[in-house]
């Protein structure tokens, strides 16, 4: 009877050293980006007008992380919302004083490099530059954010879900594509199709 209470005795040690091992395992970590590949970020190319462009290679070499990940896309959707974006740009994205992000109309292109020139450096007539207040991964989260606001197509990458009620449906649906009618207008090959 006293070597079926010590076995007991040691499983019962043995599940609890595990269940603080694994406790352990689970500390809270901070999310630190590779250094080389945030210098690389800054290094993306605008067209001389301003609108569209390319990414730098990094960026490709990755797999266009700040599209498809949904930590990156999360923490997009937390920076909307921190830095007041939805002020200018409406509640998700549905317009305001400045641009809507899911009507399809898009000043200066759709591409992420136009998104994060947008960000970074600011635009006429009332969008501010943000590069004095936000990390270059941070930029890129939320330009892959706005990106996913305005996308034609479904994307099975989504930010966390909302518990309140919102005007749109939600960014992996392809927002775009079910709020705005593309109709027969021809699509212009910098900023989408016409309103």
């Amino acid at each position: 009877m006293g070597s079926i209470k010590l076995r007991i005795a040691a499983g019962a040690g043995a599940a609890i050293a595990l269940a603080v091992g694994l406790a352990y395992m689970r500390v809270p970590r901070q999310y630190r980006p590779d250094p080389p590949f945030t210098a690389a970020l800054d290094q993306f190319r605008l067209m001389p007008n301003g609108i569209s462009g390319t990414p730098p290679e990094a960026y490709f070499a990755a797999g266009k992380p700040y599209e498809k990940t949904a930590f990156d896309l999360s923490q997009g959707k937390r920076l909307y919302s921190w830095f007041g974006c939805a002020a200018c740009h409406g509640a998700e994205g549905t317009g305001g004083k400045g641009p809507s992000f899911v009507d399809g109309w898009w000043l200066y292109g759709p591409s992420m490099a136009s998104i994060v020139g947008s960000i970074r450096d600011g635009r006429p007539h009332g969008m501010p530059a943000f590069k004095s207040r936000m990390t270059s991964d941070e930029i890129w989260q939320l330009a892959g954010y706005i990106k996913a606001l305005g996308a034609y197509s479904a994307s099975v990458n989504a930010p966390g879900r909302n518990d309140d009620k919102l005007g749109r449906p939600a960014e992996n649906r392809a927002p775009a594509a079910i709020v705005f009618d593309q109709g027969p207008t021809p699509m212009h090959p910098d900023q989408g199709p016409t309103p």
